[in-house]
């Protein structure tokens, strides 16, 4: 049964430059009891909001106005917190062993895979 608080209470970090698809991430979190922390839209507000922010988990977009993610992911994993990939990129595509094998959901972003994607990074991350 899916009552769509199976995601409640999470402290969820997007970083997204999409504004529309940011927005549509947040509303669709928060009608689910999580606590967003941004959207924020650049490799160096993401890297700023995670210097005061400890998120439970990341949606994290491949390309950031033109920039890599890869400095995001590598902070975030540096900081135990997992992350997922919300990209239009294939799988190929993405070459940076801190993005490669992340998981991932491929745009446009289905609500049933973001909840299967976020519990499963979530279980597969140790908690300290």
């Amino acid at each position: 049964m899916d009552n769509g608080t199976e995601l409640a209470g999470l402290r969820i970090l997007i970083v997204e430059d999409e504004f529309l698809l940011a927005m549509e991430l947040e509303m669709l979190l928060q009608q689910r009891g999580c606590m967003v922390v941004g959207p924020v839209s650049s490799v160096g507000q993401a890297l700023t909001m995670l210097d005061g922010e400890q998120p439970d988990i990341a949606l994290l977009d491949v390309n950031l106005k033109g920039q890599r993610a890869t400095p995001v992911a590598a902070a975030l994993h540096a900081r135990g917190v997992p992350f997922i990939l919300i990209t239009g990129y294939s799988v190929l595509q993405l070459s940076e062993p801190e993005l490669r094998d992340a998981p991932r959901i491929d745009k446009p972003v289905n609500c049933r895979a973001l909840k299967r994607a976020v519990a499963s990074a979530l279980s597969d991350t140790p908690r300290s």
